[in-house]
């Protein structure tokens, strides 16, 4: 592929990044008087501060704004993750039982005090990288409590594997879903893939053996039991002996946890695991591109044994399957992962990019028609996909040849 195309479709998302996505959570997202985030927003920017709010959200936006900073050194940028970790120590910590609690009501006090694994990751995921960022030894440590935590109270000592949640107190719980449309299932694909990406990411700045150890063991996990071998599926839920017990298909997770587990091998050096995984992440991508998207480039929501069930394209699957196909081509050479990721960007400014209100729709239909009752920000809808595909994809794409942007778009005023 020429370069002149990939430089452009640099500067591309590039501009929508800085331009469009930080700026609009700094700005509409964020409540300095109150010292929190709103807890979601419709898509014509009506506020709505009546619902409960996550740590799921806070982590993800502390995420977001410290891996921004630390490609950008932009003040405003580290400013903000300052505030969303205050916002997740104050709101979210459990000192008495440790691990951080799922969710609390408009005013600040507890509303839901179990504690979800898939939560835990994701904190810790974030820790990790606002420690890379700021310096800070606060969160690392933090960060290495809480891997503790889920290594002595979240897995599975039989099996292998983590169990999806627990009580506050980390004693068994009935009900383990992660929301209201999951399965009760004692392990899940989502969660194994979250505490893989953290460990990843925690173990970039804290090499210490355990972290090793348990990264190690959850690819293994992740090769023997979770991808289907046949098919380079992903399954999405499990007994706590790994019998699969759904048949849904999520295309957005398996595009993800094919550069995922490119990531995770890599960051653990291991030349004899990189050479088993590599095959299967590209055998991955390879499903997905064939199987998982549409005509017009964006990838389907959810399929099965029968093919495409649910023609939907949310916004998250389009950011992981940029960064998956740009990852494939990176690893294979081959231009077909080069022209997906190309077609699936055209996608997301045609559809999914708001010129006007801002960020990106949450969702439109096979059509290409907004969705309107999915909210623009809300419990689960957040910077961290699209965020992270941006910052992904640029360093991919100057790794693939293109020139960096001259003249970034830089926000232009302090967020709080």
């Amino acid at each position: 592929m020429d370069l002149s195309v990939l430089t452009r479709l640099r500067s591309r998302i590039e501009a929508d990044l800085r331009g469009n996505v930080l700026p609009f959570w700094m700005h509409q997202v964020a409540d300095g008087a109150r010292g929190t985030f709103h807890a979601a927003l419709a898509n014509d920017g009506t506020v709505d501060d009546s619902q409960p709010r996550g740590s799921l959200l806070t982590s993800r936006i502390l995420w977001t704004f410290a891996a921004a900073h630390r490609v950008y050194q932009d003040p405003d940028y580290r400013e903000m993750a300052d505030f969303a970790y205050e916002d997740l120590e104050r709101g979210f910590w459990d000192a008495t039982h440790g691990g951080y609690i799922w969710s609390v009501h408009p005013d600040g006090s507890w509303e839901r005090d179990r504690k979800q694994i898939y939560g835990q990751a994701f904190a810790l995921y974030a820790l990790t990288e606002y420690h890379r960022t700021s310096g800070r030894e606060a969160p690392l440590a933090r960060a290495q409590e809480l891997f503790r935590l889920m290594e002595t109270r979240g897995v599975d000592g039989v099996h292998g594997g983590y169990f999806e949640a627990f009580a506050r107190d980390w004693s068994p719980i009935a009900d383990m879903r992660l929301s209201e449309v999951d399965q009760n299932a004692p392990k899940s694909q989502n969660t194994l893939l979250h505490v893989m990406e953290a460990y990843t990411s925690l173990l970039r700045v804290w090499p210490d053996p355990a972290v090793r150890g348990a990264l190690g063991r959850l690819v293994e996990v992740m090769v023997d039991h979770v991808v289907d071998a046949e098919t380079h599926h992903l399954g999405l839920f499990f007994a706590a002996d790994w019998t699969v017990t759904s048949d849904r298909i999520s295309y957005g997770h398996d595009i993800e946890a094919s550069w995922l587990l490119a990531e995770a091998v890599e960051a653990l050096g291991d030349n004899d695991r990189k050479a088993r995984v590599r095959p299967l992440v590209l055998a991955i991508a390879e499903a997905t591109l064939a199987q998982g998207c549409d005509a017009d480039g964006a990838i389907f929501n959810q399929g099965g044994p029968e093919g495409v069930s649910d023609t939907n394209k949310e916004w998250w699957p389009q950011a992981e399957g940029l960064v998956g196909f740009l990852n494939a081509a990176q690893l294979s050479g081959d231009v077909r992962f080069l022209d997906a990721a190309l077609r699936l960007w055209e996608f997301i400014e045609a559809r999914l990019i708001d010129p006007v209100g801002g960020e990106w729709f949450r969702g439109v239909d096979c059509a290409g028609t907004v969705l309107p009752e999915l909210a623009k920000v809300s419990f689960w809808k957040c910077p961290y996909h699209n965020g992270r595909a941006a910052l992904e994809a640029m360093a991919r794409l100057t790794a693939l040849g293109a020139a960096p942007s001259a003249e970034p778009v830089i926000p232009p005023v302090s967020p709080l």
